[in-house]
């Protein structure tokens, strides 16, 4: 097997709407959606034309996506200037435990450090113990001036991984 990733192509657009929204339902992180997390999740069009969605393949099936924003941008939560961050990191459940968000967390930390990010910023579930995990494999760490609450009832929590500024 061999995970590509890649910028997302329109044609991706339906089958990343899918895969990410099965993760977060698989995940349990949909089962309260008072909020509609489930419609901003599908709309991947919307974020493609905010922000930059990568995706992880191999070969022609899609195995996850990850939305990569810069601040002031419409998918940037926490993010401050110097700062990049990336939200809605989402494997199929179907192809989980091969990679493919590891190769997504490493893209999106290579993206920030070629623009000359100083962090890269990331809030999760504060029950997602698996995404703690596996950021913490790359070095984030907690911030807790990032944390919020998008809706009652759901907490995120903030991590951030300091970037080497590349000299040009």
């Amino acid at each position: 097997m061999t995970i590509v990733v890649r910028p997302v192509e329109p044609d991706d657009f339906a089958e990343v709407s899918r895969l990410t929204v099965e993760a977060y339902r698989a995940d349990g992180q949909l089962e309260d959606d008072a909020g509609g997390y489930a419609v901003a999740l599908a709309d991947v069009a919307a974020r493609a034309a905010s922000a930059e969605i990568l995706v992880a393949a191999d070969g022609q099936q899609l195995l996850g996506s990850v939305t990569f924003a810069l601040p002031g941008s419409p998918y940037a939560e926490v993010s401050r200037t110097g700062e990049a961050e990336f939200r809605m990191l989402a494997v199929d459940p179907a192809a989980q435990r091969r990679g493919a968000a590891r190769r997504l967390v490493q893209a999106c930390i290579d993206r920030a450090e070629a623009l000359g990010c100083t962090s890269l910023v990331i809030c999760t579930r504060d029950v997602n113990r698996a995404a703690f995990a596996l950021y913490d494999t790359f070095g984030f760490t907690r911030d807790p001036s990032l944390d919020w609450s998008p809706v009652p009832g759901v907490r995120l929590l903030g991590l951030r991984l300091p970037l080497q500024v590349l000299a040009h």
